[in-house]
């Protein structure tokens, strides 16, 4: 007697294609979502400058989907100085706009937990190329930290950019103390600015070095 399969194998056929299709989507999606980390490589970190492992923060959300990872670099002494590296993986790329947009919030939000008072008369915006030749935005501010009695005056600089090859986005935030009134010292003193910021050919205040820690963030 011959058999022949009825509606009910045809639809159970279609469960199973339907499953393992959703199977081999989840593994595609999940294996080009692994998180590769932006970080300011060893070479360009001098003695004075050093990760704080108790700052790294890392997650995800999203079921997984959406992850971060933050780095942050401090230097300590009389002009202290840090710098985070957070790069962000989701499902969608941010568009450089709203990576603007996220960093300058983050910068207000930073900066009213910590006492720091920033002048927004002194916003400047702009555009560089890094050592990996990502294309960059910038905003820099001046403000006052207002937690330190004297308050001291000091510099923000916060870079975005899209790594197509590593299918990241990267926030850098650097902020440093550029005066020293609480030792009676009111030159100004750009010596852990001009780290955090210099480039190749000057275009962040004129300032060059090819050992800037943005200008060397490895991100692929």
């Amino acid at each position: 007697m011959k058999y022949e399969g009825g509606i009910g194998d045809n639809r159970l056929y279609l469960i199973i294609a339907i499953l393992i299709l959703l199977v081999v989507i989840f593994a595609v999606v999940f294996s080009n979502n692994q998180l590769s980390t932006a970080y300011v490589p060893d070479d360009f970190l001098e003695e004075e400058w050093s990760e704080d492992l108790e700052e790294r923060d890392c997650g995800s959300q999203s079921y997984g989907f959406d992850k971060w990872c933050s780095l942050s670099y401090k230097m300590e002494g009389s002009h202290p100085a840090y710098l985070t590296v957070t790069t962000f993986k989701t499902l969608v790329m941010m568009n450089e706009d709203d990576l603007e947009t996220k960093t300058i919030e983050t910068i207000r939000e930073k900066a009213l937990l910590q006492g720091i008072s920033i002048d927004n008369s002194t916003e400047v915006t702009g555009e560089r190329a890094l050592e990996s030749n990502h294309k960059t935005r910038y905003v820099i501010y001046y403000g006052n930290d207002t937690s330190k009695d004297p308050a001291e005056k000091i510099k923000i600089i916060g870079e975005v950019w899209n790594c197509g090859t590593s299918g990241t986005s990267v926030i850098c935030i650097g902020v440093t103390q550029v005066t020293d009134y609480a030792h009676n010292n009111s030159d100004i003193n750009l010596t852990n600015w001009k780290k955090i910021i210099s480039d190749d050919i000057g275009m962040i205040d004129g300032v060059m070095g090819e050992d800037g820690l943005i200008f060397n963030v490895k991100c692929h």
